[in-house]
């Protein structure tokens, strides 16, 4: 393996920390068309929700939002810096969101994504996720347009008796 390559695979997955909030502010601008704000994020923070990000070569690279309640995850939103993208980093920071819902006892994660995202709906077909529903003119669109979502889902493991919170 290249010594580049190895860098590149070199991810942290850890909480996400206000100080974090402008790196992810911005990732998320240059990400998607119509973005979350900053205070939107520290909302999240504030609110307990599952925040986290993945650093690469010290850097945030992506990072991502989970809720979990009543037995069922739902991730709020989940990116990758741009220049990170293709290389892994939405998989690994997937696989970290579900094994933390199953520590948190989901049963189910939840998703919706937009069905222009093609590498994202591959990404999610490929981590398990299922096509469960459709909600009409979820994302805002140019000119005023709205964009259906996909509404994918997948059940996870039971969690065994004597595992963690």
């Amino acid at each position: 393996m290249s010594q580049v390559r190895e860098e590149e695979s070199a991810i942290t997955i850890r909480p996400m920390q206000s100080t974090d909030l402008a790196r992810v502010a911005d990732i998320e601008k240059r990400g998607y068309a119509f973005p979350w704000s900053e205070n939107i994020f520290r909302d999240c923070l504030r609110a307990g929700y599952s925040c986290w990000v993945a650093e690469a070569r010290h850097c945030v690279a992506g990072y991502a939002v989970l809720s979990v309640a009543a037995g069922e995850s739902h991730v709020l939103n989940i990116c990758i810096d741009p220049a990170w993208q293709r290389l892994g980093l939405g998989r690994q920071l997937m696989q970290h969101l579900m094994a933390r819902a199953h520590e948190y006892g989901a049963r189910r994660m939840l998703l919706e994504v937009r069905p222009s995202n093609e590498g994202a709906r591959r990404l999610y077909h490929e981590l398990g996720f299922n096509e469960i529903g459709l909600r009409r003119a979820y994302y805002p669109g140019k000119g005023g347009m709205r964009e259906d979502a996909l509404v994918l889902a997948m059940e996870l493991p039971a969690r065994h008796q004597g595992e963690g919170a």
